[in-house]
């Protein structure tokens, strides 16, 4: 077999002028904002004595020591998806809450073996594109689950899916409690366990990411197709014009 030459490396398919060299610069040097870094939280159950939204304000207690401005968002109220128009007050927060973010916490109960309806549909009401903006593009996100028996992972597994789908970084390290209702005492503080431990270390490591990606997210998901589809775009709006 003959060796390989450089013409075996030409590139017929790419348009040269979309196809851009990776830029160190803005890669390793972007310049560093000092602002503290910016953190929505979601949790999927609306019950008075929820375990999902005791385990998020738990996570907030440690991402605020750890430097963090934390928002949660309350799902009471809001809509089933695409049941009233997107400017419906809670989504319209619920949005705007996911632009401010740099980095989001997604905490469900499992249920039937699955995340509950309340949390994929906060999911679902943040689209992949906004008026030209990406409302989760770029974000770091972790992954929590509660669970009411012994220790699952359905619920953090599909939250990595829908993660993923919705353009996100999604940290290696999740969370998931079991027993749940034993792991909380009667002010709703959580209680020293193992599984403390770990919410702890899945906060460590989303700051720790969140501060790492913030200032490089516009380069690190500037995608190649995207940039040919401008292109495309730009040149069929030119030809029409000179028809």
């Amino acid at each position: 077999m003959p060796a390989p030459t450089d013409a075996d490396d030409g590139l017929p398919n790419v348009s040269e002028d979309s196809f851009l060299p990776i830029d160190l610069d803005a890669l390793l040097n972007a310049p560093r904002t000092s602002h503290k870094p910016r953190i929505l939280m979601l949790y999927g159950s609306l019950r008075e004595r929820s375990y999902s939204r005791l385990a998020t304000e738990e996570a907030a207690r440690i991402l605020r020591r750890l430097g963090a401005e934390v928002r949660i968002f309350d799902p009471a109220g809001l809509p089933l998806p695409d049941s009233v128009p997107a400017d419906h007050p809670k989504v319209a927060e619920l949005r705007d809450l996911s632009i401010w973010s740099e980095g989001q916490v997604w905490c469900s109960p499992e249920r039937h073996g699955a995340m509950t309806g309340i949390m994929k549909a906060q999911i679902d009401w943040l689209p992949l594109s906004m008026g030209g903006v990406r409302p989760t593009q770029g974000r770091t996100l972790a992954v929590m689950q509660v669970c009411g028996g012994s220790q699952s992972f359905n619920a953090v597994n599909q939250l990595r899916v829908l993660g993923r789908w919705m353009r996100m970084v999604t940290i290696p390290n999740q969370s998931s409690v079991a027993r749940a209702f034993a792991e909380f005492d009667a002010e709703g503080r959580m209680k020293p366990s193992p599984y403390y431990n770990r919410i702890v270390d899945v906060m460590e490591e989303l700051m720790k990411f969140t501060l790492l990606l913030r200032d490089r997210t516009a380069y690190l998901t500037d995608r190649y197709s995207e940039r040919v589809e401008t292109a495309e775009e730009v040149s069929r709006r030119v030809n029409i014009r000179s028809i």
